[in-house]
């Protein structure tokens, strides 16, 4: 049996795409729209209160292209609470307009090919990777994606020394773009259809697209990386909220 690698886990995560049905929208009265816009303004506020209760992360994005309107990515500590969150937005008269496209479920993750020296959850700067809180970039750029399981390349077939050494020449590429890109991993076997989910915020959204032709010719991606829908979006402010919207 190939060895696996140990992975160290944090926060639980959902990115919740949603599509505004801006036609019975723009049918409802000013009054109406006003009202339903003060409830998503309570609604942020408690969630305000989960950050500073350190229970969690939230971001409002605008999306580009016509893949969704909005994106909500919200970090709660398990499963849980994030079933929770979904349940009581999706309660909001708002998000009656607000039309489900797309969901990705996982729970942050950071994997080791080598044993760290200290137990990492005693470790205060991987305790800061696993717990996060959003960063406050104005882009972000989303994607699941995979590992290939073809008949002649298998990633899960390959040893751990190799696998090892992939991930960390993927990691020397990425490293020059670590000062104007961040990034939060997520893995989602078994949680959702992809098996690990990248966020990336930075801003200038054009970071993104040369971080990631970059990265394409590491053996990793090229060989081996399956990718899915690709998502950029734009951070909405709770102070812009209402702009957007009328």
């Amino acid at each position: 049996m190939v060895e696996t690698v140990e992975t160290y886990d944090g926060w639980s995560s959902l990115h919740d795409f949603r599509t505004m049905n801006w036609e019975k929208w723009q049918q409802l009265t000013n009054e109406r729209k006003g009202s339903l816009l003060n409830e998503l303004h309570t609604a942020i506020k408690q969630w305000e209160h989960t950050v500073e209760e350190k229970e969690g992360s939230h971001a409002i994005y605008t999306i580009a292209g016509s893949k969704a309107d909005l994106m909500f990515m919200i970090l709660r500590p398990e499963i849980k609470d994030i079933i929770d969150w979904k349940t009581k937005f999706n309660k909001l008269e708002i998000a009656h307009l607000l039309e489900p496209k797309a969901s990705f479920v996982s729970i942050i993750e950071k994997s080791s090919y080598t044993k760290p020296e200290t137990d990492p959850y005693h470790n205060p700067e991987m305790l800061k990777k696993l717990y996060p809180q959003i960063p406050s970039e104005e882009y972000i750029c989303f994607y699941p994606m995979s590992k290939l399981r073809g008949e002649i390349n298998n990633w899960f077939t390959l040893e751990k020394n190799d696998r090892g050494r992939m991930m960390f020449d993927h990691i020397k590429t990425a490293k020059p773009f670590t000062e104007k890109v961040k990034r939060i991993i997520t893995g989602a076997i078994g949680l959702d259809d992809y098996e690990w989910g990248v966020s990336l915020f930075c801003n200038d959204p054009l970071q993104f697209k040369k971080l990631i032709y970059d990265t394409r010719f590491d053996e990793v991606s090229a060989k081996y990386g399956i990718f899915g829908s690709f998502y950029i979006g734009h951070r909405l402010h709770p102070e812009k909220i209402n702009s957007y919207f009328l």
